[in-house]
């Protein structure tokens, strides 16, 4: 692997992220997005070598409501049996591209989803 300015870049950097595209999103129209891997390669603050999958649209950047639909599948809220991804007794739609674009035309239910995955997480205040 070879970065610019030689070598030095790699024992300057506090922080270095290693992003590679790991498949297409594609629509009828075409190509829509990427699904990409980001791997901390140095961290001079944290720590290293953790990984990470998310996507990136053109038309938009990093879709946020398909990290919620990954998160939810991850801590089992959001159920996926066959192509089906349903919340509860609420269908989001056959396909992760389906289900992103339901959760984008019902913001509440888009907060509601966040809401449950973060306490699921253990991470909503208790106050």
């Amino acid at each position: 692997e070879t970065t610019t300015g030689g070598r030095a870049l790699k024992f300057y950097t506090s922080v270095r992220i290693d992003i590679r595209r790991i498949g297409t999103i594609k629509d009828a129209a075409g190509a829509v997005g990427n699904r990409v891997r980001a791997r901390v390669v140095k961290n001079k603050i944290a720590p290293p070598f953790r990984d990470g999958e998310f996507d990136i649209m053109f038309d938009s950047g990093i879709s946020y409501e398909g990290d919620l639909i990954d998160l939810g599948v991850g801590c089992e809220v959001v159920e996926k049996s066959g192509a089906w991804l349903n919340y509860g007794n609420i269908r989001l739609g056959q396909g992760r591209e389906k289900a992103k674009q339901y959760l984008v035309e019902n913001k509440e239910l888009c907060e509601e989803l966040e809401n449950k995955i973060l306490a699921a997480k253990g991470l909503v205040d208790k106050n």
